[in-house]
């Protein structure tokens, strides 16, 4: 009701004032320019998820006046991304709550599966690093098999994706990736 509310009362004040000159153009890449060039606006996203991280990741290699352009490859930060995307959407994973935190099987069929194959032997290290606890990965036919021990409560909370996102490494992975620098 609120919504309907607020939508008709958009609504009448654009009939009634008239359209806003000023996003005249929004909808196409004319407006660029000037949203670009207009500091304050609050805005913090370029837009969706990935095309954000790629935006950011170039003017960070902008600013560096250090960035070895002939090794750049922004192809392969879109690749990782699209690897977090399919984790993320189509993984299929079952977990288990074992002693000292979980058991979780992640099928490796399909993009989800793929995308975790790269990704969960990677990141398996860096939480160990970050958090201290135990984590080992392996293969297992049609599955990998992530067991993670130490703070079983925060573990079996955070669950498989939460295991994924957990630490503060990801910004300077996606630079080293597009930098040419080994990723983990």
């Amino acid at each position: 009701m609120k919504r309907f509310f607020l939508t008709s009362l958009a609504t009448c004040a654009v009939l009634i004032l008239g359209p806003d000159p000023s996003r005249a153009q929004s909808s196409g890449h004319g407006a660029h320019a000037h949203v670009a060039q207009a500091p304050g606006t609050g805005l913090s996203e370029p837009g969706q998820g990935a095309f954000a991280a790629l935006a950011e990741v170039i003017a960070e290699l902008r600013r560096d006046p250090d960035t070895q352009w002939d090794r750049v490859d922004i192809g392969a930060l879109r690749d990782h991304l699209v690897d977090m995307d399919m984790l993320v959407t189509a993984a299929e994973v079952t977990q288990a709550g074992i002693v000292g935190g979980l058991e979780m099987r992640i099928s490796s069929l399909g993009a989800g599966g793929a995308a975790a194959g790269r990704m969960v032997p990677a990141h398996a290290p860096v939480l160990a690093a970050e958090t201290g606890w135990l984590s080992q990965v392996a293969a297992q036919g049609d599955a990998i098999v992530w067991r993670v021990t130490g703070d079983a409560r925060q573990i079996r909370a955070l669950g498989f994706f939460g295991l994924m996102a957990l630490g503060d490494h990801h910004r300077a992975h996606h630079l080293a990736l597009a930098s040419g620098r080994p990723g983990h």
